[in-house]
């Protein structure tokens, strides 16, 4: 029952650290392309970005796996050796006996690890913003991009376009030999056709 209630305790802390990876990473990565997504995008949208991102790419996936592998083994590696002064250093101001329980040593470590892990993802998200946001700019300004989709208005227009993003208001996206970003509201689009499909191919 403590450890639930431990896990409910730190539950709001991570949705808000969500929010925080989310408005991070959009905020760079629209930022280059002249976009304050922010003001088009809800919590909502914030908190769902960074977990999007992560199903969407594999890499991410693996990346975010190996820091949980990290995570168990670096407690396995100090508990270990908890009674070395590189071990010693890391447990801070906190001193073992030889005799002291492998559950009390991972208490004092804890927290260490957990900040280390929230770093590693911080960096990985900003970095993920600044290197999507630069090449989806040079794209853009290079006209080097293929359609993916066609977008069809309530007006009965359509467009072969590059979507960018979405948000629970709104679609970013740019045509062929065009490098305006238009922004679209929910409202004027009938339905999108996802025209270059490379899983189909």
């Amino acid at each position: 029952m403590k450890y639930l209630e431990k896990i409910q305790t730190l539950l709001p802390l991570g949705y808000l650290y969500l929010i925080v990876l989310g408005l991070l990473k959009e905020g760079i990565e629209y930022y280059q392309l002249g976009i304050n997504i922010l003001k088009y995008s809800s919590i909502t949208d914030i908190l769902i970005s960074p977990i999007s991102d992560v199903t969407s790419n594999p890499v991410l996936i693996v990346m975010i796996f190996s820091f949980f592998v990290f995570f168990y083994l670096g407690q396995l590696i100090v508990i270990k050796n908890s009674h070395k002064n590189w071990a010693k250093k890391i447990l801070g101001q906190k001193r073992f006996s030889q005799d002291a329980s492998k559950t009390e040593i991972r208490k004092a470590i804890f927290p260490f690890f957990m900040l280390f892990f929230a770093g590693e993802l911080l960096m990985m998200f900003v970095g993920l913003g600044f290197g999507s946001g630069a090449k989806l700019a040079l794209r853009i300004k290079q006209n080097n991009f293929t359609c993916d989709y066609r977008i069809n208005f309530n007006s009965g227009k359509s467009a072969d376009i590059l979507l960018i993003n979405m948000t629970s208001s709104y679609f970013f996206y740019v045509t062929k030999d065009d490098r305006n970003i238009k922004i679209a509201p929910v409202g004027t689009i009938n339905n999108l056709e996802l025209i270059d499909n490379k899983k189909l191919k």
